[in-house]
């Protein structure tokens, strides 16, 4: 190699680590600063609890001092002695459990966090001293405030003499400015503050505000869009493409009408629509009646059954890596070409340790052919997450061909959903999970409606999984290209929908607790006859029609691949008041899913088929659990990029398996076409490829590379040649 190019690969990859050693710093600050919360709010709930009786005591006081005044005669005070009698403990005592109590008043649960910062401060500050931070605006009050904290770290002052200087900055809160000015000595509490403005620099991180300079995760978005002369350049193609006008004022016009038409069409089938009702101006969704399964489905159940092989997991992996020569596609990260003996052993090996959790050691010891150091240094030397991407591309293409998952769907729509993954607690990069409880991160997958996944992310616990939704469908260069995705409830946000709207993207998820979501009208003079309770608010046209050429090359670029949809949605995905894009695709998306909403209340054929979507979703996340048993189910890895190739090593496993199961299925029906069992397309469209009973996970494993495999055939016929019964 050319010392030339040796230089600049060297400078990438310096310039690469970098960015992704930023990016951690990043998290870990983040992370580490939203346990400090969650944690302080943990503890004024505990003392809340453990207080009660105290504020019933103080509350008792308060009435006997009252009840002192009520018990003179009119126009007579009482004296001093009578109120000291009144009281049961002394005065200052009393004044104190007062005071105490109302520091935590109003659910602030500021006061507890400053304990809890103490062993952490020296670490969050070492992480911001190593980020250069920029500001996306004008603003940077909190960068001049942040100058100020690291000029004042190692004082021992508890009281800073800048209170003209920060006092009215609008960041800081009610709550903030209790605890940190004392507008009698005109002082700052330096920790109070110091916990304020790394509150804040954490929001504006996330909200986009604020960048960091070299990263990838947190830079200044801004350099990563087109250029306006490229954005001139695309529009009308693209605006061509997906069908709306390219005009501000003219898209702003359509798709008013489309919501005012739409508004009035539901209102006026509300009375004929058996599913919706009113209940005390709450909307009430009765439940659709889920379809019948075929009586014929048991029966053929119990065939495929009793007709699939029973096959060891290893078996089925090394069957379906022949059929698609998987292992070719994996070359040294260095580029130099392969020396491997053997490398469709050692790929298969690899894959079935880290896709279903054993281990290198426990592979080893299972396998018994490969060392553990074999086949752990296949997955540092071989790896990446490019070419596991590639190896699953290939398999959902070869899935795709086959005529079973036709009956399942169409491969226009996708589900996204997420399942947690749990790692070590002792792990920098380990983020305690609310909903799902326990430390780990998200396994987000896109499952297609013919139940293969298409993409995979492993995102952390503290990120709303909805930002991550359009990704998929983005970076999926799969045979199966889906324009509509289905989601659960976390699954939106009116940023979300409008961006997926600009995209081509219709985003149709899944409601629970609709009554909590804001419909809007397209006019607000207009009044509705039935459904005008369901409306709280009006769309502002005008801001759609101002900053749709912002919003436009948001798209574009996207499109361009300058930047991923989940970028700019982390930078929306958090109220910021200095963002003007939030406010047009808030807006933007409030008028879209106003649209879906309608819609959803009023179809309910449309209800149903985001319930199954969603279901597949569910289905998909049991099967990949299910093949990741080795470990008791934790992922091992300790380093951020390695946790996410082994959430795609699992969904190629999870792939590989599915399309075995397809083969295997699609072999046995054609069998049992032959014996005149009577199969019809109702009955297939109730099958699954997520099948487990014929596999065997356990035990010894045996790499069999000499045994002949049947090939993989795609034409093998289920319906169409079955004779009439």
């Amino acid at each position: 190699m050319k010392q030339a190019k040796r230089y600049t690969l060297m400078v990438l990859m310096i310039q690469s680590k970098l960015s992704q050693s930023l990016d951690d710093v990043a998290g870990i600050f983040k992370r580490k600063l939203n346990k400090l919360h969650q944690s302080a709010e943990t503890r004024l709930m505990e003392y809340h609890q453990e207080h009660t009786q105290r504020t019933e005591k103080l509350i008792s006081q308060f009435r006997n001092v009252l009840k002192t005044y009520g018990d003179n005669e009119a126009g007579v005070p009482p004296s001093l002695s009578d109120i000291r009698n009144a009281m049961s403990e002394e005065p200052a005592i009393l004044l104190a459990e007062c005071e105490e109590h109302l520091a935590y008043a109003g659910n602030n649960y500021y006061p507890f966090m400053l304990k809890l910062y103490k062993p952490q401060r020296a670490q969050l500050l070492n992480c911001l001293e190593l980020l250069e931070l920029g500001s996306s605006s004008e603003d940077s009050s909190i960068l001049l405030a942040l100058e100020t904290i690291l000029e004042y770290r190692n004082t021992h002052k508890q009281e800073l003499g800048h209170y003209e200087e920060f006092v009215a900055q609008p960041w800081v809160n009610d709550k903030w400015k209790k605890l940190i000015f004392n507008a009698d000595t005109k002082t700052v509490n330096r920790k109070y503050f110091e916990l304020c403005v790394l509150s804040r620099i954490k929001n504006e991180l996330s909200s986009g505000d604020l960048f960091i300079r070299y990263s990838l995760e947190h830079s200044d978005y801004r350099k990563e869009l087109i250029s306006w002369d490229e954005y001139e350049q695309g529009l009308s193609e693209y605006t061509d493409m997906l069908g709306f006008s390219k005009d501000s004022k003219t898209f702003a016009t359509e798709l008013k009408k489309t919501l005012s038409e739409l508004s009035t069409q539901v209102d006026e089938q509300f009375q004929s629509n058996e599913f919706l009702d009113f209940n005390n101006d709450q909307l009430v969704i009765r439940r659709h009646q889920n379809i019948p399964e075929p009586q014929q489905l048991k029966k053929l159940d119990e065939a495929l059954r009793d007709s699939l092989e029973e096959k060891s997991i290893v078996d089925i992996l090394v069957e379906s890596e022949q059929w698609l020569d998987a292992h070719k596609l994996f070359k040294p990260v260095s580029g130099f070409e392969s020396k491997l003996d053997n490398p469709r052993k050692r790929f298969i090996s690899t894959l079935f340790c880290y896709g279903c959790n054993l281990g290198p050691t426990q592979t080893a010891r299972s396998i018994k052919t490969l060392s553990r150091k074999q086949v752990a240094w296949l997955n540092l030397k071989y790896v990446t997450e490019e070419k596991l991407e590639k190896a699953i591309v290939k398999t959902v293409n070869a899935y795709n061909k086959f005529e079973l998952p036709s009956f399942w769907g169409s491969g226009k729509s996708a589900s996204a959903d997420g399942t947690k993954w749990n790692v070590y607690e002792q792990n920098l990069l380990s983020e305690y999970h609310i909903r799902y409880g326990g430390y780990g991160g998200i396994g987000y997958y896109h499952v297609s409606d013919t139940y293969i996944a298409l993409f995979s992310h492993f995102i952390p616990c503290g990120v709303y999984e909805a930002i991550y939704i359009l990704d998929g469908l983005i970076k999926n260069e799969s045979d199966i290209q889906p324009d509509v995705i289905h989601g659960d409830t976390q699954a939106q946000s009116t940023t979300v929908f409008g961006l997926a709207h600009l995209l081509g993207i219709d985003l149709m998820p899944r409601i629970r607790n609709i009554k909590k979501l804001v419909f809007y009208k397209a006019d607000g003079r207009t009044k509705y006859k039935h459904i005008n309770r369901l409306f709280r608010g009006n769309i502002n046209w005008s801001l759609i029609e101002r900053h749709l050429p912002d919003m436009l090359r948001v798209a574009l670029s996207i499109q361009a691949g300058k930047i991923s949809p989940s970028t700019i949605l982390k930078r929306l995905g958090t109220y910021s008041r200095k963002n003007r894009l939030y406010f047009a695709f808030r807006e933007l998306g409030r008028a879209i899913r106003t649209i879906f909403l309608l819609k959803y209340i009023s179809d309910v054929e449309l209800r149903r088929t985001i319930h199954s979507a969603t279901n597949k979703s569910e289905e998909f996340n049991n099967f990949t659990k299910w093949l990741f048993f080795g470990g008791d189910g934790i992922i091992a890895e300790n380093v951020r990029h390695e946790q996410r190739k082994v959430i795609k090593y699992n969904q190629l496993v999870a792939n590989l398996v599915i399309l075995h199961n397809v083969q295997s299925m699609t072999e046995v029906l054609s069998q049992l076409k032959q014996r005149q069992m009577p199969i019809s397309e109702e009955v297939l469209k109730f099958l699954s490829p997520y099948r487990t009973e014929h596999i065997n996970r356990f035990g010894d494993y045996h790499l069999d590379l000499s045994k002949k495999r049947k090939p993989l055939n795609y034409k093998l016929d289920i319906i169409k040649s079955q004779s009439p019964q």
